[in-house]
């Protein structure tokens, strides 16, 4: 039977095809450190205690109808309040909208903005954009970045492809590499889009930003994270923020995402997501409603779940510059923020010991699954191409011990090969 144009072009998740073959493994007896699926282990990771008890108690209340469309009030109150005090953004109740994750989010963005043929510009790599631009028919403008900028857009690298632009899509801290804009790199990248903007006759569609900071409280160390309205006010009315609960409470399965940005857009987003029926549960809303309006519980558990992410994303860090230091065609990228880290296995060329020749970022991560039992993401699952011999590792769903003990089977399975 024929389906539509949009299906036989459509792309799966090439992350979850990954994940799909690893669990496949793992059935056939196989003991796999899976560093793939942005996902927290619930038996590693938790969500916290008090947000696990207000949603038993909001299910025992019998809180199970349909949330209204753009979200539990209380929790759009708890979420412009949450915003205020943590990022200095100030946004009303009737700009917030509420979804089942940030997924829906994303998508009503883009088809709340995008036009089918209008051109939508992100960096590579950077996740998904490129599948939401085939859902919605746009032009997708690929900016490649660089290593030694930390795989960040800089302005110089975004400028050439502004002009006639609808939607400039951007995400800090960066999935898939854990890094993170510097305030003058996302200040310059701004005032693009302000000069963009003032050069547009009237009646033209502005350039919008979407902005994905999902890991916006995860970010470690020194590093801090900037957003673009707080950077210049002036971008608020063209700016739409994703953002949510899933990451910073290891809360991924709860599905409560959070966006918000100018009232009209979110009016708009609001019906699209009513019609995909995409809400986020009644009884989770209720209770994440209660939970960030406690100060005190949300920051101990932030703070133990960053310090046990960072020490996992430093271990691994830690390793794979011992070995670059040893003389190993690997590097790393300091882990600035997020469960992910940056690492290059520049081993496309070598051959295994039975023979076979690694040709591309896809066979180095399937001689490591093997040999190595670790399994990564190549960057292009990212819209890389597939020569970039970089890759993800999300920490996520893996103890201490495991990444530890992970770092020395693939010294020696990278050794085997000439």
């Amino acid at each position: 039977m024929n389906v539509s144009v949009l299906a036989q072009n459509l792309r799966g998740s090439e992350i979850i095809k990954i994940a799909g073959e690893i669990n496949e493994l793992k059935r056939q007896g196989q003991n796999i450190a899976n560093l793939t699926i942005g996902d927290f282990d619930s038996n590693i990771y938790p969500i916290p205690a008090d947000l696990k008890d207000g949603i038993v108690e909001a299910y025992n209340q019998n809180q199970t109808n349909y949330p209204p469309a753009d979200g539990m009030l209380n929790l759009r109150e708890s979420v412009s309040a949450f915003l205020s005090s943590r990022m200095n953004l100030h946004y009303k109740p009737n700009e917030i909208l509420i979804s089942g994750g940030s997924r829906p989010l994303i998508y009503s963005t883009f088809l709340a903005l995008v036009d089918p043929g209008d051109k939508v510009v992100f960096p590579a790599p950077s996740w998904n954009n490129n599948h939401y631009s085939d859902l919605t028919g746009a032009e997708a403008i690929i900016v490649e970045t660089k290593p030694e900028n930390n795989f960040m857009p800089t302005a110089d690298e975004i400028a050439p492809h502004l002009k006639g632009a609808t939607l400039l899509a951007l995400c800090s801290p960066l999935n898939p590499t854990g890094t993170m804009f510097a305030k003058k790199d996302l200040e310059e990248i701004c005032d693009l889009v302000i000069a963009e903007n003032k050069s547009r006759p009237a009646g033209q569609k502005p350039l919008y930003l979407l902005y994905d900071q999902i890991y916006s409280q995860l970010t470690f160390g020194s590093f801090v994270h900037y957003d673009p309205v707080n950077l210049r006010p002036e971008l608020k009315d063209y700016t739409v923020f994703i953002d949510g609960a899933s990451k910073c409470f290891a809360a991924t399965g709860v599905r409560v995402g959070w966006g918000f940005g100018p009232a009209n857009i979110i009016d708009n987003m609001k019906a699209i997501v009513g019609h995909m029926g995409a809400w986020s549960p009644k009884a989770e809303q209720v209770a994440m409603a209660h939970f960030i309006k406690d100060t005190p519980a949300v920051d101990a558990y932030l703070g133990d779940l960053k310090g046990k992410i960072k020490a996992s994303l430093d271990t691994l860090h830690e390793g794979f510059q011992a070995m670059k230091a040893d003389g190993f065609s690997v590097d790393s990228i300091e882990p600035m923020g997020a469960i992910y880290l940056t690492l290059k296995i520049d081993y496309a060329g070598k051959t295994t010991p039975d023979g076979t020749v690694l040709n591309s970022a896809a066979d180095i991560n399937f001689y490591l699954i093997k040999e190595a039992k670790l399994a990564l993401v190549p960057f292009a699952a990212f819209g890389n191409d597939e020569s970039m011999n970089w890759f993800r590792a999300s920490v996520g769903a893996s103890t201490l011990a495991d990444i530890q003990q992970l770092v020395p089977r693939v010294r020696e399975a990278l050794s085997k090969l000439v």
